[in-house]
């Protein structure tokens, strides 16, 4: 570790970091962090200026300054040794393992590792303190992506996606390029995470190329010899947004504890104050990520790496290659697609493309089998807090609450035709808004909280209100209400021909892998259950499917009133 880090062992005397980390009122640790995120600024700077044609010299400094903050700032040599583990397995894995599991023990080794992880960090219960798990996650994510390029490499392209011949790996990259892409120390601790085709593209500069046809007299301004565009007034942007981002927290937090809705006192104040105060709470934790994710990607921009190609509208170079977060887009979010679509956006992108459509035969829809696949797996990748699962469970109920809520409501406050909003939408708007923010503050806040006791007790101080709110939207949708508002709609609309598409729902995924629809995974469940039992046992003796279905529903709501549950919430939406 490097001099003055810590507290001086000998004359107990303040080193910089805590001192400073006393000043602000946050941890050593999550100091050293964000001075290491502030760091990564010049670093990648000067990383953008060394030669285009010596690759080998960007991976050597890239690894080298790795080293320097996961030894020299946190004195994680144990972490070191993991990461090198962690990236050794998988390229030997991606080298030498033949056939179609390959990906899937890469999968299965690296999630089982980081699991062990999850479990030392839980057993700690230390969580302002810095740790390799964050880095970790991020390496879950390259690192079995990865697996899954190499593979793709070894197919018949025809048969692949677009998004997976562009990034399929038609042979295995050199282990130095292989761990410097690993150690991209802009993205290190905390990502954004990417493929390495991008890197690979990144460190050969052909990410910069024109596209064909076009007028080069249009490419971005570069300097001198370099083909990396110039970087450094997005960079520096996203800089001061995040770093103002972190000082909001800093300060918000001192008034709004997560620690004070579990207090006493908390339960004398008025129920609109506690849901204020919940929603702070989230809001200002919110803060804290979007700092982070903010201040990385502009690391990243500075690097070149974030360089999306020349905005058609603008005329001028797009850095948004690997945007992580859209704070406006949550805070201002009105439904509960919006709300996680621009959180997170990354891990997203990797639990579709890696996980929910890989998981679905070629030629079919991903259903059940993808949706159950895709939540445990980013249930799995977040950890094991109980507090993470509650978050999970009650989030694909209120998604799945949302967009029937959207499709029966908002007809009534747009013209008939369906294509101008009436004046009285504004009320709609402002509506869905409040209750949208007030309804993911309740269903993040296990997250926040961590434990299975102190969630439901933060809950339970604002009498679950949501979860309420859930069971009637469900009830209500299961009774001949729905049918009647559906008449209504179906009689003002003047659309000629109107006629309901397929959805495309399919490819987009279960968003954080969130159901967007609880009650169709039931169903396609049952249908799963039908198929196997017939190719096994063969049909004599087995009920069709809309009969299973019911048995399954009676069975469950007998099951419920039995233990005094709440009835109708998921199962009640699927009649």
């Amino acid at each position: 570790m490097l001099p003055y880090i810590d507290f001086h062992q000998i004359t107990d005397e303040i080193a910089a970091f805590a001192y400073a980390a006393n000043a602000l009122g946050a941890s050593t640790d999550e100091l050293k962090l964000i001075f290491s995120f502030l760091l990564s600024y010049p670093l990648a700077a000067l990383l953008k200026r060394l030669p285009d044609n010596n690759p080998k010299l960007k991976n050597c400094f890239i690894i080298g300054v790795s080293v320097l903050y996961l030894v020299g700032l946190f004195d994680l040599w144990a972490g070191l040794a993991l990461l090198v583990t962690d990236a050794l397995a998988a390229y030997l894995i991606a080298a030498y393992v033949e056939g179609p599991y390959m990906p899937w023990i890469g999968f299965v080794v690296l999630m089982g590792h980081m699991s062990v992880s999850h479990i030392e960090r839980a057993r700690a219960a230390s969580p302002s303190s810095v740790d390799i798990t964050g880095a970790q996650m991020v390496m879950v994510m390259k690192l079995t992506a990865f697996c899954w390029n190499v593979w793709d490499g070894k197919q018949d392209q025809a048969g692949l996606t677009d998004y997976q011949r562009d990034r399929a790996l038609k042979e295995l990259p050199s282990p130095l390029d292989f761990a410097a892409y690993v150690a991209f120390f802009p993205s290190l601790m905390a990502g954004p995470a990417f493929d390495f085709a991008d890197y690979k593209r990144w460190l050969e500069t052909s990410m910069f190329d024109m596209p064909a046809g076009s007028d080069p007299a249009k490419a971005p301004p570069t300097r001198k010899k370099r083909r990396i565009p110039r970087s450094g007034t997005p960079a520096m942007i996203n800089l001061a947004t995040g770093v103002a981002w972190i000082l909001a927290f800093l300060q918000f937090d001192k008034y709004f504890n997560p620690a004070f809705v579990l207090a006493d006192k908390f339960w004398s104040y008025k129920l609109v104050t506690r849901i204020f105060y919940i929603y702070m709470i989230n809001l200002v934790m919110r803060m804290k990520y979007y700092g982070v994710w903010t201040m990385t990607e502009g690391a990243c921009i500075m690097a070149g790496i974030g360089y999306k190609g020349v905005d058609p509208k603008t005329g001028k170079a797009s850095w948004d290659r690997l945007t992580n977060i859209k704070p406006l887009g949550v805070e201002l979010a009105q439904n509960s697609h919006a709300y996680l679509g621009n959180w997170n956006i990354n891990t997203n992108n990797w639990l579709r493309n890696y996980m929910y459509l890989r998981v679905t035969p070629k030629g079919k829809k991903p259903g059940f089998r993808a949706t159950l696949a895709t939540f445990f797996t980013s249930a799995f990748w977040h950890g094991f807090y109980s507090g993470y699962y509650l978050s999970f469970l009650l989030a694909a109920f209120v998604q799945n609450t949302s967009k029937n809520a959207r499709r029966l409501l908002r007809p009534f406050f747009m013209t008939p035709d369906g294509t101008q909003a009436l004046p009285r939408k504004l009320y709609y708007d402002i509506f869905s808004w409040v209750l949208t923010q007030a309804t993911f503050s309740f269903v993040t806040t296990p997250f926040i909280l961590l434990t299975m006791s102190s969630s439901l007790r933060a809950w339970s101080s604002v009498y679950f209100y949501p979860i309420i709110g859930v069971t009637l939207a469900g009830a209500f949708t299961a009774s001949p209400g729905k049918k009647w508002i559906q008449s209504k709609i179906k009689a003002r609309s003047t659309r000629p021909g109107m006629q309901r598409v397929e959805s495309m729902d399919h490819l987009a995924g279960a968003t954080l892998g969130v159901p967007s629809d609880p009650g169709k995974e039931f169903d396609e469940m049952v249908d799963e259950i039908v198929v196997e039992v017939k190719k096994r046992r063969g049909s004599k003796g087995v009920p069709d499917v809309a009969e299973l279905r019911q048995q399954v529903k009676e069975n469950l709501f007998t099951k419920a009133k039995s233990e005094g549950g709440l009835e109708g919430i998921g199962i009640a939406k699927t009649q």
